[in-house]
């Protein structure tokens, strides 16, 4: 285990080869379901939190690690980060999720991030009691599911740049932690959503609307109001807070002025907000 740890650290510091490790093993972790790759924070203990960060569409649990300034402000606070890697796409690179309601399931999903999230724990001694749950675009988007078919799943959500998709889900399966970020200008996945595919053989779907999950959200977290409770503005990120819901629960939507992207400064304020709860 410290083995582990020294390892992970140093590899924190300088680069690029343990994006594509099992902290100090060559290569993914592989689980019965799938695989994932870990990175260790400096000083990993046997009670480590962990960001566990799903890849959006094309990528794999490797590319995560590409995003630096993220990967190394997660590290920095003490935090494991843990990328899972989705199923394959039919005749393409990358990796996929499978979570559209109206797609065949091709695995499940939400078992899936449980399991790698166990063996963690088991392997790496990961804080389950102390997991962020995140992911970019349509990996925001299989958050977003997952959190709504077992919300305990993961202590909090904050999903970026992806959402549910239509057909909205009619309702959730209990109260959530939950923090979604949005470009205010993304017309990759817009706020409203719109429309993908149409081509033979690929039926026509839509993306969700951002305001129309936050309504969810705020019945499953039983809000007693539609306005939210708290605005505030914090350098690029602007926030809307809805106070007045089940207790122990959260929900907050921030916005910031850019597109399709994680945005610069988003790894501390989503961990500020964690730590906060």
């Amino acid at each position: 285990m410290l083995k582990s740890v020294m390892l992970a650290a140093a590899v924190a510091v300088t680069a690029t080869a343990a994006a594509a490790d099992c902290a100090d093993t060559a290569g993914a972790c592989k689980i019965a379901l799938g695989e994932y790759h870990i990175m260790l924070p400096e000083g990993a203990t046997a009670k480590t939190p962990a960001v566990m960060f799903l890849h959006g569409y094309g990528g794999d649990g490797a590319g995560v690690y590409r995003n630096k300034g993220m990967t190394d402000a997660i590290l920095a606070r003490g935090y494991a980060l843990i990328a899972p890697s989705g199923r394959d796409r039919d005749g393409s690179e990358g990796k996929r999720w499978s979570f559209h309601p109206d797609r065949p399931e091709t695995r499940d999903e939400t078992a899936f991030l449980r399991q790698v999230l166990d063996d963690a724990a088991a392997r790496f001694g990961i804080d389950r009691e102390r997991v962020l749950l995140s992911g970019f675009s349509i990996g925001g988007s299989m958050v977003a599911y997952a959190a709504c078919e077992d919300p305990t799943l993961a202590a909090a959500y904050a999903p970026v740049s992806g959402n549910f998709w239509r057909p909205h889900p009619d309702r959730c399966a209990g109260p959530v932690r939950m923090l979604h970020t949005h470009g205010w200008t993304d017309t990759t996945v817009p706020l409203e959503g719109r429309f993908l595919g149409g081509t033979a053989g690929r039926p026509r779907i839509a993306q969700g609307d951002v305001f129309e999950a936050m309504r969810i959200w705020r019945e499953t977290n039983s809000c007693d109001e539609m306005r939210a409770d708290a605005f505030a503005v914090d350098g690029s990120f602007w926030h809307r807070r809805w106070d007045r819901c089940t207790p122990g629960s959260a929900l907050e939507l921030v916005l910031f002025p850019g597109t399709h992207a994680v945005p610069k400064g988003w790894a501390g304020m989503a961990l500020d907000w964690f730590e906060a709860l």
